[in-house]
């Protein structure tokens, strides 16, 4: 039996939807450390649980990526409220709730959110230009979203302005902050954040050398998008969201080095 759609063991209590998005989530927490991309306890991932439109998964504030398995996620609503926590010496972080409630409560047609500070998508977020279109990585989005800093995200007004300024785009920069992706599914956010801080690591990369920055026409680029848009590189097949077609690599992945994050 494929793994992925492995039943929900009814010891759990969980859905298999529900089980299945734990499992997803969990995956992509591990995967976002071993990418190198997770600060210390601080960041999250979240999921809207399926067949709600006002549930979430949070990882518990206090563990590191690398210890989040799929029994460890809190279930929360978009209030706040702790539905499911089952480690009560853990609970969430508000800065992250306030981040990825609004979004969710926003945009129905995303099912996950992540969110990093890494060293080169803060140094980023600190640049007045922004992302240049200077590689091909770069062009796959043709819009990303900005969003003044105004203080640790605690202030549930800050919710209406960073909503506004996400808009539907699927990934953002935090000014002076980090990086921000969201996705249809878990597979698509992971794909999102992953390629925007390459993208981030590519372009401070080519600034530090303090030459000219090579920039293709305007043309060029907006055909680069469109072509990545058509998403043929899976010859033969049909095209597919980004990320769907690498995630059961990525969770193959995941199986050889250590299992855990399914339990």
């Amino acid at each position: 039996m494929n793994m992925m759609t492995q039943p929900v063991n009814p010891a759990h209590g969980y859905s298999p939807e529900e089980w299945q998005t734990r499992v997803d989530l969990a995956a992509c927490y591990r995967l976002v450390d071993h990418f190198g991309m997770c600060d210390l306890v601080s960041n999250h991932i979240s999921a809207r649980i399926p067949g709600t439109n006002n549930e979430i998964l949070l990882n518990p504030f206090g563990m590191m990526y690398e210890e989040i398995t799929a029994s460890s996620l809190i279930r929360v609503d978009l209030s706040g409220n702790i539905l499911h926590n089952p480690n009560p010496e853990f609970s969430i972080n508000l800065a992250g709730y306030v981040i990825h409630g609004a979004i969710h409560e926003a945009r129905h047609d995303v099912q996950c959110v992540a969110h990093t500070h890494t060293v080169a998508g803060v140094a980023l977020s600190a640049l007045k230009c922004g992302v240049l279109p200077i590689s091909q990585s770069s062009m796959r989005f043709d819009r990303i979203a900005y969003h003044d800093f105004e203080g640790v995200a605690l202030d549930a007004d800050e919710k209406s302005r960073l909503v506004a300024d996400l808009g539907d785009c699927e990934v953002m920069v935090l000014r002076n902050h980090g990086l921000l992706a969201c996705g249809a599914t878990i597979a698509q956010a992971f794909n999102s954040i992953f390629r925007l801080e390459r993208i981030c690591q590519t372009q401070m990369l080519a600034m530090s050398a303090n030459t000219d920055l090579l920039i293709p026409p305007s043309d060029v680029v907006a055909k680069t998008h469109k072509q990545f848009g058509i998403n043929t590189a899976n010859m033969g097949k049909a095209p597919t969201p980004f990320g769907v077609m690498e995630w059961p690599a990525m969770l193959r992945m995941l199986d050889r080095r250590d299992p855990s994050y399914r339990s």
